[in-house]
């Protein structure tokens, strides 16, 4: 086996062992699951108007997916868990309903046709650390109302001497 092929599984290896020390030693959680009566909602960032979901938390796109289907690994999911729920989230303050779906096999929630993911680096409403990271072969970023990529950065909200996991 050559050296690329073997350095890539265990770079995806330490990346999910560094995501999940970051939660067990920050007292996160990394938030998967939408209550049946969860909203998915608008809130004003750094970086604009951005979609959330009913707690306040930031939800990214990952432009290596496509529509309607999450292209994401085990590893990555990790660092970007989604967003799923037992019920689609109404839409609130912003957000439009007609743009709400799911993928059945998984749950997860999309906007627009994008699956929606959280990033661990967020660990208060309104953090938008993973805006335009480039991860696990692509990049991520907020969605607008209309569900479309917010590609500026904005001022950082990566707050002070956290890790941003940018690899």
């Amino acid at each position: 086996m050559s050296r690329a092929r073997l350095t890539i599984p265990l770079l995806a290896v330490a990346i999910a062992a560094i995501a999940a020390f970051f939660v067990a030693t920050s007292g996160g959680t990394t938030r998967s699951a939408a209550p049946a009566s969860s909203a998915v909602s608008l809130e004003q960032t750094s970086v604009g108007s951005v979609l959330v979901d009913a707690s306040g938390h930031t939800l990214y796109l990952f432009e290596g997916d496509r529509p309607d289907v999450s292209t994401l690994s085990a590893a990555g999911r990790a660092i970007w868990p989604p967003f799923t729920g037992k019920a689609k989230p109404s839409a609130m303050s912003g957000a439009s309903a007609a743009l709400i779906g799911t993928i059945p096999a998984s749950g997860q929630v999309t906007y627009n046709g994008h699956p929606l993911y959280y990033y661990v680096g967020d660990q208060h409403t309104g953090q938008t650390a993973g805006q335009g990271l480039n991860q696990f072969g692509a990049r991520w970023y907020v969605l607008s109302s209309a569900g479309r990529a917010i590609t500026s950065t904005g001022a950082s909200t990566r707050g002070s001497g956290g890790s941003t996991y940018g690899y």
